[in-house]
């Protein structure tokens, strides 16, 4: 097993499988330093099976709130590094004929959400990006699955970056903070990792996998607001196409 992070350490495993685990120091905002390391992974391992993109970063801010560098930090991590693992590992996946790469998104990809649209634009182009890679990877015998989870307590909350809040947001601050009064109850993220454990043992695993009894109601839920939508505007979504000869044929 080969395991990348900023902080990668054989420490952070149970004491009888560190033998068994190769842990390598990756900041994955460095498309070369991702290459390296994959290329390493690859040379002491043999061959790559499985490839978790689970590196992720949360902002929180309303969308206005956002500086430049910010919103370039919040997609930085969550867009570019995703892209600069996928890339990296394309390349052996091919080569072996197999492979599964599981591309860890959110429930923030299903809807975006107030003092989150940032988090939610990254996980949509990732979701955009792996679909597309999932069409392109399959004739070679390679998996591409997204997963969706809801909340684990991992340390993605005691790590975030916040804006700078402007007052006109301030009626709006205080509703969310009603609405969160209670705290968040999350889950046991081992839960999440047998979830994926099943995942990736199945003969015919799925593009996306919701996880958690809130992602998988909230899912249909958006979905049949966004047909109901549909529905109501399919004369003006209709009447919007005709098509005619390219101009000057």
């Amino acid at each position: 097993m080969v395991a990348a992070s900023r902080t990668a350490s054989v420490e952070a495993f149970a004491p009888e499988h560190r033998d068994r685990v190769l842990a390598l120091p990756l900041d994955v905002t460095d498309r070369d330093a991702v290459v390296a390391a994959v290329d390493t992974a690859v040379e002491r391992v043999g061959r790559l099976d499985v490839v978790v993109n689970n590196a992720g970063t949360l902002s929180m801010g309303m969308v206005e709130e956002f500086t430049e560098a910010e919103a370039r930090a919040q997609l930085e991590v969550n867009v570019f590094g995703a892209l600069w693992v996928s890339q990296a590992v394309l390349p052996h996946l091919r080569r072996q004929g197999s492979g599964h790469l599981i591309q860890m998104s959110s429930v923030a990809a299903l809807a975006g959400f107030p003092s989150t649209g940032l988090y939610s634009a990254s996980k949509f182009a990732l979701e955009g990006m792996s679909e597309a890679l999932a069409t392109e990877a399959a004739p070679f015998g390679v998996r591409v699955t997204i997963v969706q989870p809801g909340g684990y307590w991992t340390d993605l909350y005691t790590s975030m970056a916040s804006t700078t809040p402007l007052d006109a947001y301030a009626p709006l601050r205080a509703e969310l903070e009603k609405q969160w009064a209670d705290g968040s109850v999350d889950s046991d993220p081992r839960l999440a990792a047998q979830a994926v454990l099943t995942l990736v043992d199945s003969d015919d695993p799925p593009l996306r996998l919701l996880l958690g009894s809130m992602v998988y109601d909230l899912a249909h839920d958006v979905t049949a607001q966004r047909r109901a939508t549909w529905a109501a505007w399919e004369g003006v979504s209709r009447a919007a196409e005709h098509a005619v000869p390219a101009p000057g044929a």
